[in-house]
């Protein structure tokens, strides 16, 4: 049986090993990271309907979950700080009892179609104002709260993971029916007694057509 220090033989230590490796970045890489949202940023994040959120609790453990709304959801209160609605979830809340213990968050936002992604990484907080709740109100719903992000650095990531990947490439895309199955997936991993295939997936689609807000 393999024990634990046997999977990764061979590690890198330091980072003097690991920039012989790698290599220094460019002038150009080293001078775009701002520590503020600009223009540019703002109106990136306009034009974002997705962005992920990754957190990190006191002990180091992490997690990196999705959100996601029509374009804009995203407010830009001004040039250091943003908030984000939390609709309606599974309700597990990792990332903001992350947030609770540790405030370091990074953000990744998205723009279908293009291949470059805007980072902001910061310190972020759980937000109950009602007046600020009640202007991202979408659909007569207003958010169950915010996560409020003061920025500390923000920067556009380059192109090449999704150059690579192929991932707004249409035709390198599996047919729905080679496609994991979630449903299975989560009648495997949770076990539930009297439960199926069918019936989980039944709970899914009513979560996803009854309760987005």
């Amino acid at each position: 049986m393999m024990k634990e220090n046997d999977r990764f033989k061979e590690t890198i230590q330091t980072e003097e090993e690991l920039r012989a490796i790698i290599g220094i970045p460019s002038d150009l890489v080293k001078n775009k990271v701002l520590t503020y949202l600009d223009h540019h940023c703002a109106a990136f994040i306009s034009k974002s309907p997705f962005l992920v959120i990754s957190t990190a609790d006191e002990f180091g453990f992490c997690d990196v979950s999705p959100r996601g709304d029509e374009a804009g959801f995203v407010r830009v209160l001004n040039e250091k700080q943003l908030v984000i609605p939390e609709r309606p979830g599974n309700k597990r809340v990792d990332s903001m009892r992350n947030i609770l213990s540790n405030p370091s968050a990074g953000l990744l936002f998205f723009i279908p179609g293009m291949e470059e992604t805007l980072r902001v990484n910061g310190k972020a907080t759980l937000v109950t104002d009602d007046e600020l709740l009640e202007s991202m109100s979408h659909k007569g719903k207003k958010p169950l709260l915010g996560i409020g992000v003061e920025v500390e650095e923000c920067f556009v990531h380059c192109a090449k993971a999704f150059l690579r990947s192929g991932l707004w490439k249409p035709d390198s895309w599996l047919d729905k029916s080679h496609l994991p199955s979630a449903a299975a997936m989560l009648f495997d991993h949770a076990k539930l007694p009297q439960s199926n295939v069918d019936s989980i997936q039944k709970r899914l689609e009513e979560s996803y057509t009854k309760r987005l807000y």
